[in-house]
């Protein structure tokens, strides 16, 4: 047991050397879209790593940013914004294509008749109240096809709202990356497919969902670090193509992702939870970068996520909306923004 418990400190907290491209990965069993790609790189220790930016989780620098004092904490305090929350779900009873945000990172998309939920988190997190009312009671979430998991950190994959929802879709497939199936097959009875990134998953239907890169990491214990995938993913039907960029940071890879998708008919980025940017750049992206990331995607309408419903970082909860809408005033968001309230439809026309 002392051997093992060293293995892992020196594997996660001991690393004297940054982590460097040394190999690649993919589920053989998938298609992989993007030609000249050699498949999603591991690192020296065969973990996870990020293609442009190999990522080094300091636990110095996570110490660091929890002890370090807020500049915006007074104006959090006083702060009273909260998003607001359409309760009418008549949404749920039309076939309509649409988007609906749940709030945070929790989409439900309806496409060709399909539908599906992306990461899926109804309630409180371990380590944070929600602020904002969930627009929905996640029951009447039925007929669900497939339920998307971009990554395994708390706020995008919950337990119980993963196991809540698969009883009450049993039917649904599970979409993840690579090795996160190991942990959601512990929780729930669904099938479950994973994907390295450039692939595509294998359904049955009249859509085609592909497993795409972001800036990040994932974990959630000190001792899984990137011993599974993050990502994103792009939902495709016969005439319409919706992208999710999950938790990212700024890369290359949305411009990437444009091209390779020249017809993105909505884009959502996450644009929350970037403050102290020393901290949270490689990880998240601030209102900035989300909107030149989005640009680079060429997609028509910008969705922003990731902010509202928890307080996970020093910036207000509301600053990127103020933010975003001063960009857009200034005519630096290309194209269209819209700014969704919880639970309000956004019919793909």
């Amino acid at each position: 047991m002392i051997t093992a418990i060293l293995i892992l400190i020196k594997k996660f907290f001991l690393k004297k050397e940054p982590p460097v491209i040394q190999s690649y990965t993919a589920n053989t069993a998938l298609q992989t879209i993007k030609q000249d790609w050699l498949g999603t790189p591991l690192d020296q220790y065969g973990l996870f790593v990020n293609h442009e930016y190999p990522n080094a989780i300091s636990l110095r620098a996570v110490v660091k940013f929890m002890l370090e004092r807020n500049p915006q904490k007074q104006l959090k305090k006083t702060d009273t914004w909260r998003i607001a929350v359409n309760k009418n779900d008549d949404w749920l009873w039309d076939f309509s294509d649409k988007i609906v945000w749940l709030g945070h990172a929790s989409f439900f998309v309806q496409l060709a008749g399909i539908r599906i939920v992306i990461d899926p988190v109804f309630g409180n997190l371990p380590v944070g109240k929600r602020y904002s009312e969930l627009p929905v009671e996640p029951d009447k979430l039925q007929n669900i096809s497939y339920i998307l998991v971009s990554h395994a950190h708390y706020d995008h994959c919950d337990k119980e709202s993963l196991k809540r929802l698969a009883t009450n879709n049993p039917q649904a497939q599970i979409l993840v990356g690579l090795k996160l199936n190991e942990l959601i097959a512990k929780w729930v009875d669904n099938p479950i497919q994973s994907a390295g990134w450039y692939q595509q998953y294998k359904l049955d239907d009249k859509l085609s969902i592909t497993f795409l890169p972001s800036r990040h990491w994932a974990n959630r214990s000190p001792f899984d670090t990137n011993t599974s995938l993050w990502g994103g993913f792009m939902i495709q039907s016969k005439d319409k193509c919706i992208y999710y960029g999950g938790d990212s940071g700024y890369g290359s890879h949305f411009k990437a992702i444009g091209e390779l998708f020249p017809k993105i008919n909505v884009a959502l980025i996450g644009a929350g939870a970037y403050a102290p940017a020393w901290f949270m750049s490689p990880n998240h992206q601030d209102p900035y970068h989300a909107a030149k990331a989005f640009n680079e995607t060429g997609a028509k309408t910008f969705i922003p996520f990731h902010y509202g419903t928890f307080d996970s970082a020093d910036e207000p909860m509301g600053e990127p909306e103020k933010i975003l809408t001063t960009l857009d005033a200034e005519g630096k968001i290309n194209n269209k923004l819209k700014l969704l309230k919880l639970g309000e439809p956004f019919e793909l026309k």
